[in-house]
């Protein structure tokens, strides 16, 4: 089975309303019609999204997502933000389970199994965040890690619905730090969570489902990365701040 790329960046708690409108209109300048050929996706905090959405104008070519949901409906539960905000405001893709939100909100994999079905109720794609730590790494324990994050992570969903996905791979110990896996390692962690994913859901589910690399992807790496079999693409941070080094990347899929 084919499945399309797809690039998405996280911009994390960086770039005001102002900053997303000039960083849009310098991707569009680097950007060329062949990328059609890749998902791209633009994830900002939640205060830029209306400024993302109206200079897009009603564009396709990029996709819209935020950077997390509550696992509630409307209602008595200050600063969280709903599936239904996200679809008024016209975002695709939201991401759930980021190492971050793991480690500094005490999130887990029960937690965000929530937010995966809030997400999928309300039509929205969510990019789902695993990955394993340098101290889990070393003693040996990724593969374990990396099943427990699928299996609960995902419990409870249909075959179609795993297909759907994008499942991010992110080593936390390369996130933001400059390292990055091997595009051998990274291959062998994709290859893994793909086997895991076709033993609880079916072969036609572990075909479908789209696996990204993130943790220090930019462009220097990202050609090598991508072009491993179970690579479907990349969740990029620090280098897709910028509209050349993000392009560049995008580009690496084709």
């Amino acid at each position: 089975m084919s499945r399309t790329p797809i690039i998405a960046a996280n911009w994390k708690m960086n770039m005001g309303p102002k900053e997303a409108k000039d960083f849009l209109a310098a991707l569009k300048n680097e950007l060329s019609c062949e990328c059609k050929a890749v998902d791209k996706v633009i994830v900002p905090p939640f205060v830029t999204i209306p400024a993302v959405m109206d200079t897009l104008n009603g564009c396709t070519c990029l996709g819209v997502g935020a950077q997390d949901v509550s696992d509630r409906d409307n209602g008595a539960f200050t600063g969280e933000i709903s599936t239904t905000m996200l679809n008024e405001l016209g975002c695709k893709y939201v991401v759930v389970g980021h190492s971050e939100r793991r480690q500094y909100h005490g999130e887990t994999n029960a937690y965000i199994n929530r937010k995966i079905k809030k997400a999928l109720a309300a039509g929205i794609t969510p990019i789902y965040c695993i990955g394993e730590t340098l101290a889990q790494r070393e003693a040996g324990e990724l593969e374990t890690v990396l099943s427990t994050q699928v299996v609960e992570g995902l419990e409870g969903l249909t075959p179609e619905q795993v297909g759907g996905l994008v499942i991010a791979y992110e080593p936390v110990w390369a996130i933001g730090t400059g390292k990055t896996a091997s595009a051998a390692d990274a291959q062998a962690a994709h290859a893994f969570i793909r086997s895991v994913v076709e033993k609880t859901f079916g072969a036609e589910a572990a075909a479908a489902v789209r696996l990204q690399y993130g943790g220090s992807v930019k462009p220097a790496n990202a050609k090598e990365l991508m072009s491993q079999p179970d690579i479907d693409g990349a969740l990029v941070g620090g280098a897709a701040l910028k509209a050349d080094s993000f392009a560049a990347i995008i580009k690496a899929a084709l």
